[in-house]
């Protein structure tokens, strides 16, 4: 199990359209073969602040996502909302406890 993290900034006059973007997409990045899960998280102090949750397969599941034309056309859209470079970081998982 791969947990992918990413952090993104955007301009607070295109926050609503990210949040547009984001649930226009989020089931077709869901459906990609070896995504578990997603999720999108708000900073609570500084709202223009989104991070995405999600759990994959494998290192592969995910670049084979990253290579997608769904990958390419949402990233493309979703970088002219920035206002800072992302932040994405990858993890395994040693130890849930309950």
């Amino acid at each position: 199990m791969l947990v992918r993290i990413v952090r993104m900034s955007f301009h607070e006059s295109d926050v609503t359209s990210f949040l547009s973007l984001f649930h226009d997409s989020s089931d077709l990045i869901r459906a990609v073969s070896g995504c578990n899960h997603l999720e999108l998280w708000q900073d609570v102090d500084q709202p223009h602040v989104m991070t995405t949750y999600s759990l994959w397969d494998s290192v592969e599941a995910l670049d084979a996502y990253r290579e997608s034309e769904l990958f390419r056309t949402t990233w493309e859209t979703a970088k002219k909302y920035f206002c800072d470079s992302p932040v994405a970081s990858s993890h395994t998982v040693k130890a849930t406890l309950p």
